[in-house]
């Protein structure tokens, strides 16, 4: 039997809609908290509503992403950003990271981008597209993530294919327990979120956080 704790502390719940109003991510904060959920998801510009939002012992960490959505931004614009996502208040960043350099061949750029923004010392979770990636691309970015000092590691921008379980076994398999899982990218439905995080997910990022719970709550009445 499953019980609201083995999914909920699990969710990073996701408002990254560019249209989204400050009432919809302070909505989105008010839900994080009262179902317990490990995070909410912003991009930069709403960093100040929901820190303003969470509590500031932590408890709920305010995740903020950094090159949303496709990373093709300069480093030094990309730097900039992280470190006012940093002052301002966020506790993680997720990277889309260099794909360019990484298709390239230049390695030490893919991993030099991200190692300057894990100095900032919060933890740092890189998107690394797995459905999009080829495996010997994916391979790389693994090693070169961790070894610039990632967290975790992210299957999707959420732009591409849904996650599978199989990515994310695929993943953790490639980092060998040297780093979390984060699945994201079409997580819709309670039975696919438990299949995740049994295949080795740690967190599970999200915009239908409030569904996931919705959906538990109506499988046990």
């Amino acid at each position: 039997m499953r019980y609201l704790e083995d999914i909920a502390p699990f969710i990073e719940n996701a408002i990254l809609n560019p249209m989204a109003s400050r009432v919809q991510v302070e909505d989105v904060c008010d839900q994080s908290r009262y179902f317990n959920f490990a995070g909410v998801c912003v991009s930069s510009r709403d960093i100040s509503i929901a820190r303003e939002k969470l509590d500031s012992k932590g408890r709920i960490k305010l995740v903020v992403m950094i090159g949303f959505p496709f990373g093709s931004v300069s480093q030094r614009i990309k730097q900039a950003e992280a470190e006012e996502a940093a002052a301002q208040g966020a506790d993680e960043l997720d990277i889309v990271p260099n794909f360019s350099s990484l298709n390239n061949g230049d390695i030490n750029s893919f991993a030099d981008e991200i190692g300057l923004i894990c100095d900032l010392g919060l933890p740092v979770k890189v998107v690394l597209e797995v459905a999009r990636l080829e495996s010997e691309l994916l391979q790389l970015a693994v090693e070169a993530s961790i070894d610039a000092g990632a967290t975790f590691l992210k299957t999707s921008s959420g732009l591409g294919p849904p996650v599978t379980p199989q990515h994310v076994k695929y993943l953790s398999q490639l980092a060998k327990g040297r780093a979390g899982i984060k699945a994201a990218g079409g997580i819709v439905d309670l039975d696919t979120s438990f299949e995740l995080l049994d295949a080795g997910a740690s967190r599970l990022g999200t915009s239908r956080g409030l569904d996931l719970i919705r959906a538990f709550k109506n499988r046990i009445v």
